[in-house]
């Protein structure tokens, strides 16, 4: 017999909650994630501190990536000097209404200098980034800003204040979750809070930000605003772990919970899942700029050409006379796995 909590967890998870909130004009997501974050991680045996970071990044992904259109791409990135080097993250719009959305993520480190330190700490310096990719024809947004306060998602709450000047708010909990008859796994559950914005979110063109002092949310309200801003926030403050992460609680009874002063209107949720759009083809397009003579110094003891992806785990095993632009043999002796 399925309990309550088994049926939140079965709707629910691996979800984005889109909402509104009509009296204080603000717009926002409900964000749980389970097996995503299952799929991710399986591929890679990072230390603890490299997982919390992806964990958070792809929770983030899936917040902002909900707003993309069909078959758009958004992608987070961050580079960095520290013992964690980059952390990417694709999000995937659904092919058609109704079909789920796909996030991969993946981590470059270097073990040796990882500590068991804050994870956000294994950063050092360096830049947080989004694109949006609308597709062929069309140019690609791109937004950087520099890291800055404490996670991740301060990040990003920086990058929407000096970038798009949108007062945002991201609370956001990840964790290993420990079930009776389910082996330990990441759990993760956050809510997004932004004021309505004037234009698009991803508005046409690039902007950095490498100098001077950072816009927060709170420089971008005032007045009414600043009053709306500060209650709905001081609301959100009161959320307990359990209540974002999941399973007992669902979203909707979240946010009446949370916010049923300030009138909240729920939208369709956006399932999300985790795949990656890596291919045989895509290898040989990525190889296909090299001669003969580079394919030869790429080709292994063996007799092969191999490529690996970072994001999914998949090895390709590819017959070198088949790739680059003076290919002789067709394209048909090619192993993966």
């Amino acid at each position: 017999m399925k309990t309550d909590s088994t049926l939140n967890k079965l709707a629910w998870d691996d979800t984005v909650l889109p909402f509104q909130l009509d009296a204080s004009d603000m717009r926002g997501r409900v964000a749980r994630l389970d097996g995503v974050l299952s799929g991710i991680l399986k591929q890679h045996n990072y230390p603890a501190p490299v997982e919390a970071l992806v964990a958070e990044m792809a929770l983030l992904t899936a917040l902002i990536g909900q707003t993309v259109e069909l078959k758009w791409k958004l992608s987070l990135q961050v580079q960095t000097d520290g013992p964690v080097r980059m952390i990417a993250t694709d999000y995937y719009g659904p092919e058609k209404e109704g079909e789920p959305a796909r996030i991969r993520a993946y981590a470059s480190f270097d073990p040796d200098r990882v500590t068991d330190d804050d994870p956000f700490a294994q950063l050092g310096k360096g830049y947080f980034a989004v694109l949006v990719d609308q597709g062929d024809g069309s140019k690609p947004y791109q937004g950087i800003t520099g890291l800055d306060g404490k996670s991740l998602a301060n990040c990003a709450e920086t990058y929407f204040a000096q970038s798009e000047q949108l007062p945002t708010r991201f609370s956001l909990r990840f964790g290993l979750s420990s079930e009776p008859g389910v082996s330990e796994h990441w759990r993760a559950g956050g809510i997004m809070l932004q004021h309505m914005p004037k234009a698009s979110l991803f508005a046409t063109g690039e902007r950095s930000v490498e100098t001077g002092e950072l816009l927060k949310a709170q420089d971008l309200v005032s007045g009414d605003l600043e009053e709306d801003w500060n209650r709905v926030n001081m609301h959100l403050d009161t959320v307990e772990d359990l209540e974002l992460i999941g399973p007992s609680l669902p979203p909707t009874d979240l946010l009446v919970r949370l916010f049923h002063e300030e009138q909240p209107r729920v939208y369709d949720a956006q399932s999300v899942q985790f795949g990656c759009t890596c291919s045989e083809e895509r290898v040989r397009q990525s190889l296909s700029i090299y001669s003969a003579k580079d394919i030869e110094k790429m080709t292994t003891e063996e007799g092969r050409v191999t490529a690996d992806c970072q994001f999914c785990g998949a090895h390709y095993d590819l017959d070198p006379k088949t790739v680059g632009f003076e290919a002789e043999g067709a394209a048909g002796d090619a192993k993966s796995s």
